[in-house]
């Protein structure tokens, strides 16, 4: 069973070989065990982020978890996962238009087993998202986030997740916040203030349904990403790895998104015959 669909795959691959350094062989004699090929490892990652199974359920006879892991490592090391984000959020900016105008944030925490046994770490792993809500009816994509332990709160996260949001690209004049009540506090006000950014933030202790403002999108954008089992069951321990998760989850949801939206409006060679 494949993954993800290959309208998704191949653009990704396409992208992230054109990211990947070229590897210097450094072997006086030039003999050594044949490498594993870059794409077969990235096929493995895929499977490892929406599965979200072990390193040793998706290593076989051709790579084994600890290629995976090393190779991992390099791509980190490489910020290969960052700069694919990036550049699929670009793609959907030239194709749609990503407009700042207005941004949703929440946080959602996810289960980290393996991270819980470090002291004074609960279980979770709480993950701030940031969500456009311009571009049409269903066509917004998450454009940055940030991850921490389970014992921050949600507006701990807020500067933080704004900042990932500049790093798309230049923020529009004064951009409206929809934040829920959980952001509800002088420090988020301030966070806002600094930054020149209009926070619309539900009031704590009145009730109010989430469709009544633009917070909903968000929500969606967390179920969204909660399909991938890697990060809805994380059992990562360096926050590094974490975030290159991440990154590499929100790229393929935007990619995602961007080939189901471009099937609706463009022709090319191989098209898919029904929509993504």
């Amino acid at each position: 069973m494949p993954a993800l669909p290959s309208s998704v795959l191949e653009p990704l691959w396409v992208q992230v070989a054109a990211l990947l350094p070229d590897r210097q062989v450094h072997h006086p004699l030039g003999c050594h065990r044949p490498r594993i090929p870059d794409r077969l490892v990235f096929d493995k990652l895929v499977q490892v982020l929406v599965f979200g199974c072990g390193y040793r359920r998706i290593a076989d006879a051709t790579c084994s978890a600890t290629t995976l892991r090393r190779r991992r490592d390099e791509w980190i090391r490489a910020g290969v996962a960052e700069q694919l984000r990036l550049l699929v959020l670009a793609a959907y900016d030239r194709l749609f238009g990503l407009e700042l105008a207005h941004v949703a944030v929440d946080g959602c925490t996810t289960k980290a087993p393996v991270a819980a046994r470090s002291p004074g770490q609960p279980s979770g792993s709480p993950q701030a998202g940031a969500e456009t809500l311009g571009g049409g009816r269903g066509g917004w994509p998450a454009v940055g986030g940030a991850a921490a332990p389970a014992n921050h709160r949600d507006d701990r996260l807020l500067a933080a997740t704004l900042d990932a949001i500049g790093a798309v690209g230049p923020l529009p004049a004064q951009p409206v916040v929809h934040l829920d009540a959980g952001y509800d506090y002088q420090p988020c006000r301030q966070v806002l203030a600094d930054r020149g950014v209009v926070g619309q933030i539900a009031t704590r202790g009145r009730p109010a349904p989430i469709q009544a403002g633009r917070r909903w999108v968000i929500e969606r954008t967390h179920a969204r990403g909660n399909q991938h089992g890697k990060l809805r069951w994380c059992t990562e321990r360096r926050r590094v790895v974490v975030a290159f998760w991440l990154a590499l989850g929100s790229a393929v949801m935007v990619c995602g998104r961007l080939v189901s939206r471009a099937w609706a409006h463009y022709r090319w060679q191989g098209r898919a015959r029904r929509r993504p």
